[in-house]
């Protein structure tokens, strides 16, 4: 499963790209707006630092002016995919972005038939909202089971991008449920290295080495 930051910090993002196991980056309006930084500049940035999808959200709401921001926002960089949300207009715009060969994330899914639509439109992505759906007592991880059906079902090549996720649990679950890639805020990203097992057990072993008085440098 590819690992994606959710993240416009890029000194996080180059820090983290280091391990060799960031995949892509999603941002959106809100992070945007958290990073105090003017938009393209900050996409273009984490676009030289990350080789992967970085998606970039329009914030128009008709698809005429969502296709020329999409134009306006795949010119930053080749490894651009212009997000929009999951409306009539927002797949209407995904579909003509689509026919021109320019890669769209389809953000805010919270339904397998949502979903579909995403994908009949051309959508190189589809962000379902596993996070969101659990807060209001539904089953995000269901969402991903359903979506991972009818894409098989019908060959539909959309990669199932999971986001709104919260912790370590949520991306175990993106995982099972065959999810193509998770976007995780980069405190979950090095949450995912950690077990206390592991702690221990190197305790353990290091402990031990020192008894030794060895050294392999």
């Amino acid at each position: 499963m590819q690992l994606f930051l959710d993240s416009t910090d890029t000194a996080e993002i180059a820090a983290l790209a280091e391990t060799g196991l960031v995949d892509g980056v999603t941002t959106n309006p809100s992070l945007i707006a958290k990073s105090g930084r003017p938009m393209f500049e900050v996409i273009a940035e984490i676009c030289r630092t990350v080789e992967g999808p970085v998606s970039a959200e329009a914030v128009a709401t008709d698809a005429k002016t969502m296709l020329a921001e999409g134009h306006k926002l795949a010119d930053i960089a080749p490894n651009v995919v212009v997000k929009l949300p999951l409306t009539k207009e927002g797949l209407t715009a995904c579909a003509g972005l689509a026919r021109e060969g320019i890669r769209v994330n389809v953000t805010l899914c919270f339904s397998a038939v949502q979903a579909m639509l995403a994908a009949k439109a051309g959508a190189a992505f589809i962000s379902p909202f596993i996070g969101r759906l659990d807060d209001v007592g539904a089953d995000g991880a269901d969402l991903l089971s359903e979506i991972r059906a009818v894409y098989d079902n019908y060959g539909f090549e959309t990669e199932i991008l999971a986001a709104s996720i919260r912790n370590v649990a949520h991306v175990r679950a993106a995982a099972l449920a065959g999810s193509d890639c998770a976007t995780i805020p980069p405190a979950v990203f090095l949450d995912l290295f950690k077990h206390p097992l592991t702690e221990k057990g190197l305790d353990l072993f290091l402990a031990d080495w020192a008894k030794t008085g060895q050294s392999i440098l």
